[in-house]
């Protein structure tokens, strides 16, 4: 498998795609932050509301792995839509035929696959990681690692969200109409995940029950779900009127999921042709 990743990466070391794109995705990990930060100190904690509470720094120590990984979380997109352009471009030039018949099997080449989208993964959380270290540093607190759990979430996502980027390439295999379709799958789910989250409030009004957030129960927003934004004065007003978080279950949920997007990838790839 080493030498297989070693050919991967001679496809994309020089691939303008890959570079433009890692080189968005790094930047904007930072300058997300950096705008969320700005946002708590110029506006929020500057404002009228602050007078009345407490004054909140989601960068301290105490909630920089919480914060950053939330708020990294949005622009996991990149990643998935860098895995959808090399895993069809594989297709529409025939690479991937050209790799069967010099000897990989095919359960090789989609493993291969895989195994990039989990390297994606981890060095997005690396990267995390340290942009955490260098939030945290700034706001002059100590070093603490309360809440790094988040980083383990936000694997799970970035995980999450490339394998199913594999999911709709293989399926699809067309370039522009794959990525069409997983952007357009994003936007619908998130649309049907606020309609189930309206009806959730809607069930816990009623008393009868607290079904939790029943958005988080499809596919991408398990995965989402498991990333919050830092309990602060501001969210405290309203939080006792939202379903509760039932973060065991919706982590299982993601998980199962995780091993669904792989069965459903596994099926097509040995099924269809080349």
């Amino acid at each position: 498998m080493i030498n297989l990743l070693k050919i991967e990466w001679l496809k994309v070391k020089n691939y303008r795609a890959f570079i433009v794109i890692g080189i968005f995705f790094i930047v904007g990990i930072f300058v997300t932050n950096y705008i969320v930060n700005l946002f708590f100190e110029k506006v929020i904690n500057e404002s009228e509301a602050s007078k009345l509470i407490n004054r909140f720094n989601p960068y301290t120590f105490k909630y920089v792995w919480q914060t950053i990984s939330y708020t990294s979380g949005f622009i996991l997109l990149l990643p998935a839509l860098l895995i959808i352009i090399l895993l069809t471009n594989e297709f529409t030039f025939k690479t991937h035929r050209q790799n069967i018949i010099d000897g990989w099997s095919r359960m090789e080449f989609m493993h291969v696959k895989m195994l990039l989208a989990l390297l994606f993964a981890i060095f997005s959380t690396v990267l995390v990681f340290i942009a955490g270290l260098i939030f945290g540093l700034s706001t002059k607190t100590d070093i603490e690692f309360v809440g790094i759990a988040h980083l383990g979430f936000f694997f799970l996502k970035a995980l999450s969200y490339n394998m199913f980027a594999i999911l709709v390439a293989i399926w699809i295999k067309k370039t522009g109409f794959a990525i069409g379709v997983y952007f357009i799958y994003m936007g619908a789910e998130n649309i049907i995940a606020q309609l189930l989250d309206v009806w959730s409030l809607k069930i816990k009004a009623k008393g009868s029950f607290d079904p939790g957030s029943m958005g988080n129960y499809l596919p991408m927003n398990a995965s989402d779900g498991l990333l919050t934004f830092p309990d602060n004065p501001i969210k405290a007003l309203t939080q006792n009127s939202f379903p509760s978080n039932y973060p065991n279950l919706v982590f299982g949920i993601a998980i199962a999921y995780l091993i669904l997007f792989y069965l459903l990838s596994r099926k097509k790839m040995i099924s269809s042709d080349l």
